[in-house]
């Protein structure tokens, strides 16, 4: 079979000249790992969301284990973490040697569910990873009480959710900490790299110790009180970043004005459910995600978007079905009913900045041609 010509791009990062114009100084500079142009990437993001410290780091991956391990995660310990997320969430968890426990879903949010959190804890629980899924806010006031009863600390991740707001409050600045995520498929991108943010200074003072190999300045020279990590980004991605978040609130209006054309074509699509944003909640529409009736085969109509140009995926993972967490946790595919639903059954459809009106109805009309022949 010929390989069709990818016509419209699930993803695809806006950039211009004033990236190029922000590396251009850092290159000047002669400074190029973490600079001062970091500093004033993370003091843009500290502003934006309300955060009295930020730290820049290599990724949300990164970004989340740092935050884990400046808690003291460890081994004996239970973190708690949705299981339909990217398994970065649950990775890091297993890295610092605790246990991921993993929760069940909202099917109508994708996000974690909190009754299925509350029966979950156990005395041996650290903390409660909640995600947001594809830029919605998770239902974070009722996390909040589960983890106020039970001594959990709250770790956002908030990979795709830059600029999202729950009841008034600035995803990322809602828990103890928030992960973000620069990857190209981000409202806004640095290439690669992540971001902490915490208003509690005890916290802060250790991540930024952790970050940068464990080691304290002292008289020209550093003195390592911790086998810490090299997570710091560079000045050259942090240029990339600075430039990009002076456009995000033009990028996320962008983003929402084609959710909602896709919102509006696709009313009355049999067999589609489209995502919502619950009241008190702003989405990021970091990804546009349908749920198809289960008795559709969703990989065979992502096969028949592929060959109509299309591109789509689908939306993420149950961690429970994936080989190294059923092999060492013992779990089946599933096992966990909702997020297992949304794995085989949730669709990634394309959005982006460039995303036109008409590409909007062609992929609606190629979503329909590919449910029909299913």
């Amino acid at each position: 079979m010929t390989d069709v010509p990818r016509r419209i791009w699930l993803a695809r990062p806006q950039t211009d000249e004033a990236e190029i114009d922000e590396i251009r100084g850092v290159m000047e500079s002669g400074t190029l790992t973490q600079g001062p142009k970091v500093a004033e990437f993370e003091g843009m993001v500290a502003e934006r969301i309300g955060a009295a410290q930020t730290f820049a780091t290599t990724s949300a991956t990164t970004a989340l284990h740092l935050t884990l391990a400046a808690l003291g995660i460890g081994p004996g310990d239970e973190v708690l973490v949705p299981d339909f997320t990217f398994p970065a969430t649950a990775n890091v968890v297993v890295q610092q040697g605790a246990v991921p426990v993993l929760v069940d879903i909202d099917l109508a949010t994708f996000a974690m569910d909190p009754a299925d959190l509350a029966g979950k804890v156990t005395p041996r629980a650290r903390a409660v990873i909640p995600v947001h899924p594809f830029g919605l806010p998770a239902d974070m006031d009722p996390i909040l009480e589960v983890a106020a009863r039970d001594g959990l600390a709250v770790v956002e991740d908030a990979a795709c959710a830059l600029g999202a707001d729950y009841h008034k409050r600035p995803v990322g600045s809602i828990g103890l900490a928030g992960c973000f995520s620069f990857h190209p498929r981000k409202s806004i991108t640095t290439g690669e790299g992540g971001m902490i943010a915490t208003s509690d200074a005890t916290l802060a003072e250790r991540i930024r110790l952790l970050r940068s190999h464990g080691g304290i300045r002292q008289g020209g020279r550093f003195v390592f009180e911790e086998a810490g990590f090299n997570y710091r980004m560079s000045d050259i991605l942090a240029a990339v970043g600075v430039a990009q978040l002076r456009k995000l609130d033009e990028m996320l209006r962008v983003r929402r004005a084609v959710a909602a054309l896709y919102d509006r074509a696709l009313e009355g699509v049999a067999g589609v459910r489209a995502p919502g944003c619950p009241a008190g909640s702003s989405h990021t529409y970091q990804s546009y995600v349908v749920l198809l009736d289960p008795e559709l085969d969703r990989d065979a109509v992502i096969a028949r978007l592929a060959g109509a140009g299309i591109e789509t995926t689908l939306g993420t993972y149950a961690l429970h079905a994936q080989p190294f967490f059923a092999r060492s946790f013992g779990r089946s595919p599933g096992d966990i009913p909702s997020s297992f639903r949304a794995f085989v059954s949730s669709l990634a459809l394309p959005l982006h900045a460039g995303i036109t009106s008409a590409q909007v109805d062609e992929v609606v009309g190629a979503l329909k041609a590919a449910i029909s022949s299913a």
